[in-house]
């Protein structure tokens, strides 16, 4: 049995690995090709030539508590294969992984699984995300003409624009990544392709100023969920309002009968769960796991536990 880091070689042997654990996941290889320092990033149990199990983590600016952006170790892309179970290999892989973060100025690390008990062993500790589910509002009654807004689909033409309302919505707030160009060109397009829209909420008339935008994907023919918002300054209630009022009718039109929402309780959304939602029960999640690297233990659970937290799907890693 051999552990180490990744090489050419392995292009290939991993992503095999990872289509014969995640059958489907194409997205695992796909962003992980478009790490350039992958391979030194990447760490390998490998057994009579065959690779058998891997770990790679991808540093990422994430801001604190405190706003602050920090470079964050984000674990990911963890496959043992099935006859290779049981021998302790990612507890060996996760510590050269964590070896790798400390001499690269990580402040922690990061992951999500469904699995936590593979991770707690080496530090790791859960988290809280809050989030809502039930099944999907009705279409409206007709009521009084609403102030101009309109929701439209979003377009590559709108980049800038969703780029300056997620810039601005999340410019201090804890657990969100600091997104660059390349990832907006990059990695959000592989979370987000169809049939996953972008909704974005204008002001009526000459202009069209941008108030707000929100994203519907659809996990299962009979369930939508909305995983990303963000609110121009101005943009309150009524805006997030009208994006889920928009995604409830896309919803309804793919034949959805429940909806999820993945959103941090800011009051504007909590105002707005009806529109999307005929009866909102709160449905907390447990998937985020935490390790401290570099930073105090206490710092970085100010992070994950802090008020409006939110780590965006598009982020993930």
């Amino acid at each position: 049995m051999r552990y180490r880091t990744a090489t050419r070689a392995d292009e290939a042997a991993l992503p095999a690995l990872w289509a014969t654990v995640f059958p489907g996941a194409t997205a695992m290889a796909a962003l992980w090709k478009q790490d350039p320092g992958r391979h030194r990033r990447t760490f390998v149990a490998e057994d009579g030539g065959r690779a058998v199990s891997v770990v790679h983590y991808l540093p990422r600016t994430i801001r604190s508590a405190a706003g602050r952006p920090e470079v964050v170790g984000c674990l990911g892309s963890v496959a043992t294969h099935p006859d290779a179970r049981g021998r302790g290999h990612v507890r060996r892989l996760l510590e050269a992984a964590v070896a790798t973060m400390t001499a690269d100025g990580c402040a922690w690390s990061l992951l999500f699984t469904g699995t936590p008990r593979v991770y707690e062993s080496s530090g790791w500790r859960s988290f809280a995300a809050p989030g809502w589910s039930g099944p999907l509002a009705l279409p409206p009654r007709a009521g009084p003409a609403a102030a101009p807004l309109t929701v439209r689909t979003a377009l590559a033409a709108d980049l800038p624009v969703l780029r300056a309302l997620r810039d601005g919505f999340d410019a201090a707030r804890p657990l969100t990544t600091v997104r660059s160009l390349r990832d907006w060109q990059r990695r959000v397009p592989v979370w987000y392709a169809p049939p996953a829209e972008t909704l974005l909420a204008e002001a009526g008339g000459s202009g069209a100023r941008p108030l707000g935008s929100a994203v519907l994907r659809h996990p299962s023919p009979d369930e939508a969920e909305i995983v990303e918002i963000a609110l121009a300054d101005g943009g309150g209630p009524d805006v997030a309002r009208a994006l889920l009022a928009a995604a409830a009718a896309r919803a309804r039109d793919r034949g959805a009968t429940a909806a999820a929402v993945r959103l941090p309780p800011v009051p504007a959304v909590v105002e707005a769960l009806p529109c999307l939602l005929a009866e909102a029960t709160p449905a907390v999640t447990r998937f985020g796991m935490s390790r401290p690297v570099l930073a105090a233990p206490a710092e970085v659970t100010a992070t994950v536990t802090a008020p409006g937290a939110v780590h965006w799907y598009g982020d993930s890693f």
